[in-house]
């Protein structure tokens, strides 16, 4: 897989997030943390900022709405950073439409604050992982930082 190095486009990355997200610091605190989305969209932007990159962070409990931002990742030429949460496991058309991202020689980053590995027997098996450049779980937040700072390292 070839990576893109387009000045414009490049340094502007997506971190998409998947269904119950938004429910982040209510959702078992146990295992996401006590803080919420508007928390981690502020560090993600920061995080973004100190790697000279402009993150945009969207959350949604749609699948089609996460397949027409990968569509749109593909189209504006726009790496990704994805939680596709419980689409993990089942969403064959988002694993599809990951692969349009990567297929285009976008890196797609997928990450899990939990370790699903290490969760419930049908938390195992990923449908994502095949397709992305690289997974990063089990870290909470900061993984999101581990995948950006990657996402930055492949668009030099």
């Amino acid at each position: 897989m070839e990576t893109i190095n387009t000045a414009a486009a490049a340094r502007h990355i997506i971190v998409v997030n998947g269904p119950n997200l938004g429910r982040l610091g209510v959702r078992e605190p146990d295992v996401y943390g006590s803080d919420d989305l508007a928390a981690l969209t502020r560090l993600c932007e920061g995080w973004g900022g100190e790697l000279g990159l402009h993150v945009e962070v969207r959350q949604s409990d749609d699948e089609a709405e996460m397949i027409g931002w990968m569509h749109r990742a593909v189209d504006e030429r726009t790496p990704v950073v994805m939680n596709p949460a419980a689409f993990t496991h089942y969403s064959y058309g988002l694993s599809d439409a990951a692969h349009m991202v990567t297929d285009t020689g976008l890196p797609l980053m997928e990450v899990h604050i939990s370790n699903p590995s290490a969760r419930d027997a049908f938390r195992k098996h990923s449908v994502i992982s095949p397709v992305a450049t690289g997974t990063i779980t089990g870290m909470g937040f900061y993984g999101y930082r581990l995948a950006l700072e990657a996402v930055a390292h492949l668009i030099e």
